[in-house]
């Protein structure tokens, strides 16, 4: 697999991963992925790469984040609802973080706006309904986990809302029992978290009177556990995921 050029389908089933800025990778799906065997491809819009069209190669789609709106008009903001509109007529599992949840959800009908705040740094998220959750956060009531945006999603006609936040009700939400969209960040990596900081520190020092924005210093302290914590978290949330993929 080649993920630096344009990805070559048709040769297997592959995971897709969108990636919408050059910072905002696949992170620990990465990891999981690898460590499972499973192939992947990266597409990496960011670097001019095209929404291929759907087809029977492609097991299951991931989208990750992004500093864009879903309403902004982009080239490739289209294309990407219609395959992952695509997919889920096919019923192939599709996972969106953040920018990609937003997207699944307007794939889905759903709005997209503003949020009432910024919310970035650590925050605790609840798990809202514990019959449709229990599956995907392994019995987890609440967990911290990692914010950085500005907009948030309605919840598609259809879909379950299962988490959601102090600063933001629609955290995440499940359609059809087998895809999932996030407004947070369960991808994170140490490495993530330190990049997005470094970028971001203007950002957050000028933000600092917040609530819902932590300063640098406290998104890095025991950042080594909290994202060991995460990575759990994320664990289980993309074996639920995957358990509905042809790969």
């Amino acid at each position: 697999m080649d993920r630096d050029n344009q990805p070559i389908l048709g040769k297997m089933k592959s995971v897709l991963i969108f990636r919408f800025s050059t910072t905002e990778g696949p992170g620990y799906l990465e990891t999981f992925l690898g460590h499972r065997n499973i192939n992947w491809q990266l597409i990496q819009l960011d670097a001019g790469h095209s929404v291929p069209e759907f087809n029977d190669e492609i097991g299951a789609i991931a989208m990750m984040g992004g500093p864009m709106s879903v309403n902004d008009k982009l080239p490739w903001i289209e294309p990407m609802l219609d395959l992952i509109r695509a997919a889920i007529a096919k019923d192939v599992p599709v996972i969106g973080h953040c920018l990609g949840g937003q997207l699944l959800a307007k794939a889905l009908g759903a709005e997209v706006k503003g949020n009432a705040c910024k919310e970035m740094g650590w925050a605790e998220v609840r798990v809202v309904q514990e019959e449709a959750a229990n599956e995907w956060f392994g019995g987890a009531g609440k967990f911290d986990v990692f914010h950085w945006h500005y907009e948030t999603f309605a919840i598609p006609k259809g879909a379950t809302r299962i988490l959601n936040s102090r600063y933001c009700k629609n955290q995440a939400f499940v359609f059809n029992d087998r895809h999932i969209g996030f407004q947070c960040h369960i991808e994170m990596t140490e490495a993530m978290v330190r990049q997005w900081c470094d970028d971001g520190e203007a950002e957050l020092v000028a933000a600092s009177g917040a609530a819902s924005v932590q300063t640098k210093q406290r998104i890095l302290l025991e950042l080594r556990l909290r994202i060991a914590k995460l990575n759990d978290i994320a664990a289980d949330v993309y074996s639920r995921w995957l358990s509905n993929a042809n790969l």
